[in-house]
């Protein structure tokens, strides 16, 4: 008599397909096993933005310190060793030079992508996330309430031993950022200050980009001066009595 298997109809001979209640399970299994270890934290996700869902509220999970130390930091003393040698031999600015190097690498090997998502602010800050997610920094891009920016989380941070000594790493990828989409971005936290992601928001909200046509910086056209009819002969009727003053 042949077998029978639970979700294959007799018969059948094609593999069980592996259900959604199996494979949930099996994630909070797994989830749970990280949080005991203490890999992972449940963060306290009231005021984050979505839609609302049934159900018991959904958890929220962010790395820990120790899973931070546990991805693959090793070379954090050699770095900082090095950048302290950089910074006693040329300085601050020695320091800044080369975290504008790191990022301008960053910057060229994104171009492309960041060319192709256009002009659009929120577009191509979603753009970016995926581009770093690939590059290891655990980024998601989301928006915030009343659709005015996003909020670009990176979850892991390679150099985030080092930038708490040195923190021109986070202002340098903050500035590469903002070349990158167009737009003044503003650090919210970083992994390296204590953070448990580092957060950068991005206005999205459409910038008019100026024309040929606008006055110069400074200017408006309500400011231009304007001629006043009359005002020449007024001033040149005045002029005269003001200075003869009164009869004797």
């Amino acid at each position: 008599m042949p077998s029978w298997r639970p979700g294959v109809p007799p018969g059948d001979r094609r593999q069980p397909r592996s259900s959604e209640p199996e494979e949930g399970a099996w994630v909070r299994r797994h989830l749970a096993t990280l949080e005991a270890e203490g890999q992972i934290g449940v963060h306290d996700g009231r005021g984050q933005v979505g839609p609302a869902r049934r159900g018991r509220p959904a958890k929220r999970y962010v790395v820990t310190a120790e899973g931070q130390a546990a991805l693959s930091q090793q070379y954090s003393e050699l770095a900082a060793q090095a950048l302290r040698f950089v910074a006693e031999i040329g300085g601050a600015d020695a320091v800044r030079s080369f975290a504008e190097r790191r990022v301008h690498e960053l910057e060229q090997r994104h171009a492309g992508a960041l060319a192709e998502a256009g002009d659009d602010p929120a577009r191509r800050a979603r753009v970016l996330a995926e581009a770093l997610a690939d590059d290891g920094f655990a980024a998601t891009a989301r928006p915030v309430p009343g659709g005015h920016a996003i909020q670009l989380c990176q979850g892991h941070c390679p150099v985030q031993d080092v930038a708490s000594e040195f923190p021109e790493l986070c202002e340098a990828e903050a500035h590469a950022f903002s070349r990158m989409l167009g737009v003044h971005v503003q650090r919210l936290a970083t992994l390296a200050r204590g953070g448990h992601v580092c957060t950068t928001n991005i206005p999205i909200t459409p910038v008019r980009r100026p024309t040929a046509t606008d006055p110069p910086a400074g200017t408006s056209r309500r400011s231009r001066p304007r001629a006043r009819s009359g005002s020449t002969t007024a001033a040149a009727k005045s002029g005269p009595r003001a200075a003869a003053g009164p009869p004797s």
